[in-house]
């Protein structure tokens, strides 16, 4: 981990739950899954279990990243958004607000990513051996300082939006790992998944779930 983990002591933002689905908005500074160690059990995961036993994982946002997660109730439902995961039926906006003014309002980062073996859990663009990674972008707003941009994968690799936006020059505000200097000190990661599309387990209706960014 790049710091000590103090996860927040905040209650659970249950967005939406139903018979088959789970949504939530994730806190910035918790883990959706347990780390290494007993020092890294608390998660949001293990939080849903109290309430809801039956609880599965579908996906994960970084610790330090915040916003909208599905879980699953069932089985099938696991099975069936997991899918939609694996062949990017579902389609996920976040919001960023990053290092600098970008010269475009907007584009496509398409860079292959791979672990840094060296620098783990850190990723890095390699040509030769990563693996194919895309993400739309476009700016919000801007000055000199900073940009407010919408962050759109086409891909779901570890740390993609991270590390596109510093290789475009301009790394998420607050970010441990790739931003350095003025642009790391915040009080947190200005990352935020703020919309979540994806079909119904039950029916396969297209239902959309959002969370407005905290910042």
């Amino acid at each position: 981990m790049s710091s000590a983990y103090h996860p927040p002591d905040v209650p659970l933002d249950v967005i939406h739950a139903d018979h088959e689905i789970l949504i939530v908005n994730k806190p910035a500074g918790l883990l959706s899954v347990p780390g290494k160690g007993p020092e890294l059990a608390d998660c949001l995961i293990e939080r849903l279990k109290v309430a809801f036993p039956q609880v599965l994982l579908v996906h994960r946002l970084d610790r330090d990243t915040s916003g909208v997660m599905v879980f699953a109730l069932t089985p099938h439902a696991q099975r069936h958004i997991g899918l939609q995961f694996e062949k990017r039926y579902t389609k996920k906006t976040y919001v960023a607000r990053v290092w600098g003014a970008l010269e475009l309002k907007t584009g496509t980062v398409d860079l292959p990513l791979i672990v840094d073996w060296d620098n783990r859990p850190r990723q890095k663009v390699c040509h030769d051996t990563g693996k194919s990674a895309q993400t739309d972008w476009r700016v919000l707003r801007s000055d000199s300082v900073e940009s407010r941009v919408r962050l759109m994968p086409k891909t779901g690799r570890s740390h993609q939006l991270r590390v596109h936006m510093l290789a475009l020059g301009h790394p998420i505000l607050g970010d441990p790992f790739y931003a350095s200097g003025e642009a790391q000190e915040f009080d947190r990661m200005m990352l935020h998944s703020e919309e979540l599309r994806l079909r119904h387990p039950d029916g396969g209706e297209g239902v959309k779930f959002r969370a407005k960014a905290p910042f």
